[in-house]
């Protein structure tokens, strides 16, 4: 992600707040039922998010959204399994009324408080059975200012709309467990009127028009983070870009900027492919890119597949959002605290294509941020990456992408070269499609290069207050 928004800080620089224990589906239920899911993960900035007492296996969405209305209707079909007993449990839907519930095909009471969807099955579900949710709802869907002061959820544009999720957007336009650490495969059908486009995830497995209305289905069958699936709706100039020996590319550029798009991702298979050279197999089964109006969203967003950009993007912010596929989307972080993860990693490969290209090294990057880095990121050394103060800071520009890439490349320094790209494809083979913590990627590096002194790195780059000594 390239957020755009500058941040507002509520603390003094360096001020950081204790951090919770993430309880990832055992939290106490909140005395509801005699077995009810938890309301929240525990997650460190968004205690909300995501619910206790199951997994999702799949999502399968049919929606229907009218932009001279701005309806948005639909059924969502959630497939989970129960890691406990459940009378009860929660699902994350906000601002959209909810018409039906069915577990199982037999209907189920629920309640709607906030963004609490509150489901009671008619009878109690087994631990480690599996059980099917659906649930009607419509309405118009909300857009969610994020703790940063950023929009997210169901955004109207020009022409139709676009569904952005991270962190909390995606419950503003389905329900479901919306924490990163629950990942599913997805379809998601969409129908909008004749003449426009519904672009998602994954593969266009249909397009059927009928009655003045189409019909696109979109299937994605590798594990996918919620905040990481998208819907854009509108009119779009689409290609088949060919792809060599990558995956088969599908790109969608909204029709006013349709030859400045074409000319800005004419070097989508080369970034893929190189890409996949530093840091392993392409992760998932298509590539491509979503490019919309720049007033109709103001960042750029790694959703999965097809990440979204706002008017065409140069090449190093699609050299960005392209390294995300394998840090963010197939590495997902395990907390919203990890989030270093996704951008220290997406902004070193900025450094690297940079090298790559005959510009500055990324050693020369490195040591101009650490001397001048304060004139662009004034925040800069205002708090270590992987403790971000509060849920306004985890996107941070500073800390969390410049000075996360300046982690990666205090690697790069301690191992060499080559054992570095080894080390890295070998971080997104473990934890492909999988989930991780800052925890487990600081053992991985320590395991790969056990003769190797890693304390400093930690000590003053990760974790450290303020700005660390050159050294």
């Amino acid at each position: 992600m390239y957020r755009t928004v500058r941040l507002v800080r509520a603390a003094a620089a360096g001020v950081l707040v204790p951090v919770l224990a993430l309880c990832l589906g055992a939290c106490d239920g909140g005395g509801r039922g005699d077995a009810e899911g938890s309301s929240g993960v525990g997650d460190p900035y968004f205690p909300k998010s995501g619910n206790g007492g199951y997994d999702v296996a799949h999502y399968a969405l049919d929606l229907a959204y009218d932009p001279t209305t701005r309806r948005l209707s639909g059924t969502a079909r959630i497939t989970a399994r129960a890691t406990q007993a459940l009378d009860g449990f929660h699902l994350d839907l906000k601002g959209l009324e909810v018409e039906g519930v069915t577990v199982g095909g037999k209907e189920a009471s629920f309640d709607h408080e906030g963004q609490e969807l509150i489901v009671r099955p008619s009878a109690r579900l087994a631990e480690g059975a599996m059980f099917e949710t659906s649930v009607r709802y419509g309405g118009r869907p909300a857009v969610i200012t994020d703790p940063d002061g950023s929009k997210e959820g169901w955004l109207r544009t020009a022409d139709g709309a676009l569904a952005l999720g991270e962190p909390t957007g995606s419950m503003a336009w389905f329900p479901g467990n919306h924490h990163p650490s629950d990942k599913a495969s997805y379809d998601i059908t969409v129908s909008v009127p004749e003449g426009l486009t519904a672009v998602s995830n994954g593969e266009l497995r249909g397009e059927r028009t009928a009655g003045g209305r189409t019909a696109f289905s979109w299937h994605t069958a590798e594990p996918m983070a919620s905040y990481l699936a998208t819907v854009a709706i509108g009119r779009y100039d689409i290609s088949r870009p060919a792809a060599g020996d990558g995956p088969p590319l599908y790109v969608a550029v909204d029709s006013t900027q349709a030859a400045r798009g074409r000319e800005a991702l004419a070097r989508l298979p080369e970034v893929l492919e190189w890409a996949a050279f530093n840091f392993g197999p392409y992760p998932f089964s298509s590539a491509g890119a979503i490019v919309d109006r720049p007033g109709d969203v103001i960042y750029a967003l790694e959703t999965q597949s097809r990440p979204v950009f706002p008017g065409p993007p140069d090449p190093r912010l699609l050299v960005h959002e392209i390294a995300h596929q394998w840090f963010g989307d197939s590495v997902t972080p395990r907390t919203w605290r990890d989030m270093w993860l996704n951008e220290g990693f997406a902004t070193y490969a900025e450094w690297l294509w940079t090298e790559d290209e005959g510009g500055p090294t990324a050693e020369q990057t490195f040591q101009e941020t650490y001397d001048e880095g304060e004139e662009e990121h004034e925040d800069l050394w205002s708090f270590p990456p992987a403790v971000p103060p509060g849920a306004e800071d985890i996107s941070a520009q500073g800390p969390v992408y410049q000075r996360g890439a300046m982690v990666i490349h205090k690697i790069r320094q301690t191992v060499g070269d080559d054992a570095f790209f080894d080390l890295i494809q070998g971080w997104t083979a473990a934890h492909r499609h999988g989930n991780a913590t800052t925890e487990q990627f600081t053992a991985f590096v320590e395991r790969q290069a056990p003769d190797k002194d890693f304390r400093p790195v930690w000590r003053d780059w990760l974790y450290g207050e303020g700005k660390p000594e050159r050294a």
